[in-house]
Formats: C-alpha cells, structure tokens, sequence
C-alpha cells in the first residue's frame, strides 16, 4: 500500500469499527440497564408485538383477579345475611310450636305473635339493607319518602293536618313502598286514610294503600277510645302512634284526633265519617277530597336477577360470569321454589294468636326455611365457581407471564458477557486509532532524510 499524507486509511478502517463497537456497546448497556432483550423495534419487531399483547393479557388477567376477589366478598354479605334470617326463622318457627300447643291462654299466644311479627319485620330489614357497594343482595332497598306537598290547600291529602287531629306520617317498611313494576316511578304509590263509623258505636280508622295505581292492601284499627273522654284520649299538647304494619306506616296524631273520634262517633248516620265529609268537624277541609297523600321519590335499589363479573381479559360471554340473586324476604319466604304458596308475609299481624293460625304458621315457616336454604345453596355454588376461576386465571396469569417473559425479558448473564466482548472491542479500537493517527509521523522522518 502507497504511503501518503493526506489519506489515512488506517485510521479510517480503525474509527469505523470503533464506531461499530461502541454503538454494539451502547445497545448492550441499553439492554442491561432496562433488563427488557428487547429495548425498540430494531431489536425484534415481532417479539415486541407479541410481547406487548401479551403484557396487556396478563395485567387484565391480574385485575379479573381481582374482581374474582370482589365478587367473593360480595357473596359472604349475602350468606352472611342469609345465615342471620335462618336463625330468625328457626326463632319464629320455635314460636310458632310453642303457640301450637294447647296449654297456652290467648294472653300468652299474644306475647308470642307479637314477637313473631317483629322478627318477620326484622327478615325485611335485613333483607333490604344488605348490600355490597349499594347492589341489593337479598331483596330490594327501598328510600321512599312521602309526597308532603300533597298536605297544602286545596292538594289530595289536605284534610290530613294538624286541626284535624293528624301531625306526621312516617313509612316504616321502604321495601314495600318502594316496589314499583311500571317506568313510571313510586308516584302512583299512595295511601287513602278514612274513618268510619261503625256497629256497636265503634269508630274504625282504615287506611288503603295503592300501588302501581291500584289497591294493594287494606288495614283497619279500632280508635274508638282515642276519642275525648276515651280510656287513651289525647290530651292537649300530648301525641299518640298509630301503627298500621301491614302497610309500613305510622300516623302520629294530637289532640285534635280526639276530637274528631269523638264527632264521628256522635253522629251515628256516618254522614260526619272522614272520607266522605265535605267539611269535616268544621275544619273547612273536604276530607273526601283530601285523604290520600303519594310518594314522592324512589331513591333505593331494586334486586338485580343477575349481576354479571368479568372474570376474563376477553370480551366474549365465557369471560363473564352472571351471579343470580333470589330475594329472602316475607313476600318471598314460604311461597315454595314455585312461587305459589303463601308466604310469611301474608300471616298478618295474627299470624300465631290461636293454635290453629299457629299451626299453618309452622307450615309456611317451614317452607320459608326451604326456600331459604335453595338461596344460600345458590350463593354457595356460585362461591366455588369463583373459586376455580381463580384457580384458573392464576394458572393463566402465570404462564402468560412465563411466554412474555421468554419473549422479551433479557438473559443477563449471556448479555453481560456480550458487553463485556463488546467493551474490550471498543477498548482495542481506541488504542488501533490511536496507532494509526501515529503512521503519518513516520514520513516525516522521509521528508527529513
């Protein structure tokens, strides 16, 4: 080869390769420090698509966990709850026996149903407030409250007021009131208060309520006392409840009840009975204008039949799962797995007060331990379906893991050996340079000679 000065072939060769090694170098390090074989495309366009795919699965794998999780916690709420009514119903069935039996006065039969309907009022409690996250477990969760603009002049319950007797009305059972089977809201649920007349000079106060627009249920207590001069007069200033529990209400009234008790009462004609008076007790009120107050809102939840889980990273219908719920509440408890028995709601306030209504009771009682029991095997099952599909989204997860891992995690020591290859080249070509960048100076000792 010529020798020259103004090419240094040497040199050029020795800073290309250099060039090459530190940029092999450079990659090496990139591929070290993120710990990833596959830092860009240009390391391995299909591997990284395959890998990225497969990262997405995994991290939705890891939240379907999760849900797996949540819809567990959500099924031990519900046989949680489920597990508290069985040992209420085994408490009414126990009352139920013991009414049963003939040794009991009526007196004793009376303590005992009025226990039994309070734990029946108690299985709609719980039934209506166990939920997960506001999803209704056991039945629906009702939040009605009452329409009191319909109190104002000249409004349907107008005659409902303090002069005549009435100061407050509260809804003791949401879960009744709440129920609505139309698009058009809890609106056309309503209530309709009268009081009549009656034989044997007895003053009976009825109240109706009205769902989805028609009759529904009708309860009638005797106030004949509560009249002025009655054994449970109101005094002035004081306040009395009337409890209708049939139809989750309670009506509080003062002195002024009294008093219109005592006018219904005198006019024995029933031409003065509230409801149909068109001036009632000289109030100025029509009170056969003015008796029915609505509800205004439905704010609660509804039972779903179905609340559905993803437990996949897909999007097709194996990777949901659909949990059914069945109501326990006393409209459902006792009505058999056909639906077509009574069930312990339709016991009413006397459901144990003879032997013989305490006899059906622990029929129906029993069939609501039936029913309830299907619930709680429901909520069983689909507990151990979850369980396998954690089981096996964890397999999945793990060895979707495994291939992205193969894919594009690095193997370090193999590549620490490269780098450390790669560093000695790059070492060697700086030092080549270097000697080559000396070649020019040895024709200076020609030019010199």
């Amino acid at each position: 080869m010529a020798l020259n000065i103004i090419s240094n072939y040497a040199a050029n060769v020795a800073h290309r390769n250099l060039t090459n090694s530190d940029t092999m170098a450079t990659r090496s390090l990139a591929k070290l420090s993120s710990g990833t074989r596959v830092v860009s495309a240009r390391d391995d366009a299909a591997s990284m698509a395959i890998g990225a795919r497969l990262n997405a699965t995994t991290q939705a794998l890891k939240t379907a966990t999760v849900n797996v999780g949540q819809a567990n916690s959500m099924l031990q709420i519900a046989d949680g709850g489920m597990a508290t009514i069985d040992n209420i119903l085994v408490r009414m069935k126990t009352l139920a026996v013991q009414a049963s039996s003939g040794n009991l006065s009526d007196t004793e039969r009376g303590f005992l149903n009025d226990e039994f309907v309070q734990l029946r009022e108690e299985i709609d409690r719980i039934a209506s407030s166990t939920n997960f996250n506001g999803i209704q477990l056991l039945g629906d969760g009702g939040d009605v409250a009452l329409e009191y603009g319909d109190l104002a002049a000249g409004q349907g319950g107008e005659a409902l007021v303090p002069v005549n007797g009435f100061d407050n009305f509260a809804i003791t059972d949401n879960n009744y009131w709440a129920t609505d089977a139309n698009s058009g809201g809890v609106t056309d649920n309503s209530f309709t208060v009268n009081i009549n007349y009656g034989a044997g000079d007895q003053v009976i106060m009825t109240v109706t309520s009205t769902i989805d627009g028609a009759a529904d249920r009708t309860q009638s207590i005797d106030i004949t006392d509560y009249r002025t001069g009655g054994t449970t007069a109101i005094g002035a200033g004081d306040n009395a409840t009337l409890n209708f529990d049939e139809l989750g209400l309670t009506f509080t009234v003062n002195t002024n009840f009294s008093a219109s008790v005592a006018a219904i009462r005198a006019d024995n004609t029933g031409a003065s009975d509230f409801g149909t008076d068109t001036d009632f007790n000289g109030s100025g009120l029509d009170s056969a204008a003015g008796n029915v107050v609505t509800m205004a809102a439905d704010n609660g939840q509804q039972l779903q039949q179905t609340v559905d889980f993803q437990v996949g990273a897909g999007n097709t219908a194996n990777d949901r799962l659909a949990i059914s719920f069945t109501a326990v509440d006393s409209e459902t408890l006792g009505s058999g797995s056909a639906g077509t028995q009574d069930s312990i709601a339709d016991l009413t306030d006397n459901a144990i007060d003879t032997a013989a209504n305490a006899q059906s009771a622990v029929e129906v009682i029993g069939r609501a331990i039936d029913d309830l029991q299907r619930a709680r095997a429901n909520i069983g099952t689909y507990q151990n379906r979850l369980d396998f599909a954690g089981q096996n989204l964890a397999s999945t997860q793990e060895n979707t893991e495994s291939a992205r891992s193969t894919l594009l995690d690095l193997d370090v020591a193999a590549e620490m050996t490269a780098f450390t290859s790669k560093q000695i080249l790059v070492q060697s070509g700086v030092a080549m340079l270097a000697q080559a960048n000396q070649m020019p100076q040895n024709l200076l000792r020609l030019l010199q000679g």
